[in-house]
């Protein structure tokens, strides 16, 4: 169904300080920086090897501002948002349509870089609640013109997503949801002991869906939590981000064999972060 865990988004209140601090943790400047005037919302863009980052802002008035004003004033600055791309989103909503689901007519969206005034032009299907279950998740095609790729990243800087975090509790409903109607790749489903606490991951365009539960008396609800981000060289990160003034935690082995990691403390944005290096 879906070919690419396409972005992510997270909402901030200032946008241009967003992306100074945003460029500080990636080492490079965005690729994009746009606002999208019917929406009522401004962004900037940083592109990886396999997915992009998305900073979103209220900047005006429309649909999209009042989405992110509803999260600033409800939890705050943070990661809200997960968007999966396909190559014909008609054949999504027929699909959708077929299991059952209520789902809206697919919509036209539109960027203009601000730098260059080039367009980018795509579709949008934005689930119903049933399927987020809370979390702001919607499907694109891309119609016309592309991202910037990024420049070859040097060893210091994040090149790939290698996991985003989404805490649930209800990690059976969220199996159905994301393998089942999704047709996600469920790559592992463990409860780890020393946490005791249910993980999932789903394997998607070399990255992973890390899926944590934490049961309550609630009704089934998801939140995205936090990113981690692949460098080739943790050492020269670290230090790099030391300089930089980013406060940064010392490195040290990962859960995972054969990785070291370091954690990002400041500048975030109310995003939990974590840099990794897989050794092998």
């Amino acid at each position: 169904m879906f070919n690419s865990l396409d972005h992510l988004i997270i909402a901030v209140e200032d946008l241009d300080k967003a992306t100074q601090n945003y460029q500080l943790i990636m080492g490079v400047p965005p690729v994009w920086s746009g606002e999208h005037k019917s929406l009522g919302t401004s962004n900037t863009l940083f592109n990886f090897q396999n997915t992009y980052l998305e900073l979103l802002s209220a900047t005006g008035e429309g649909l999209g501002a009042d989405l992110i004003n509803y999260y600033l004033k409800d939890t705050g600055e943070g990661l809200i948002g997960i968007v999966f791309a396909t190559n014909d989103i008609k054949d999504v909503h027929q699909s959708l349509q077929n299991q059952g689901f209520l789902i809206g007519e697919p919509t036209d969206g539109e960027g203009i870089n601000s730098a260059d005034q080039k367009i980018r032009k795509w579709k949008n299907l934005f689930l119903p609640p049933d399927l987020t279950r809370g979390i702001f998740s919607f499907v694109i095609e891309h119609t016309h013109g592309y991202l910037p790729q990024p420049k070859e990243q040097k060893e210091s800087e994040p090149y790939k997503l290698d996991h985003v975090v989404i805490n649930t509790n209800d990690a059976d409903g969220f199996i159905e949801i994301y393998k089942d109607v999704f047709n996600l790749r469920l790559a592992l489903d463990k409860t780890i002991e020393h946490w005791q606490k249910r993980m999932l991951f789903f394997r998607l365009n070399q990255t992973t869906i890390e899926v944590i539960e934490q049961e309550d008396d609630l009704p089934p609800n998801d939140k995205m939590w936090g990113l981690a981000w692949d460098v080739k060289n943790i050492e020269k990160a670290h230090q790099r981000l030391v300089d930089a003034g980013v406060e940064v935690t010392p490195i040290q082995k990962g859960i995972k064999e054969k990785t070291l990691v370091a954690t990002v403390k400041s500048h975030t944005h109310n995003v939990p972060t974590l840099l990794i290096e897989h050794l092998d």
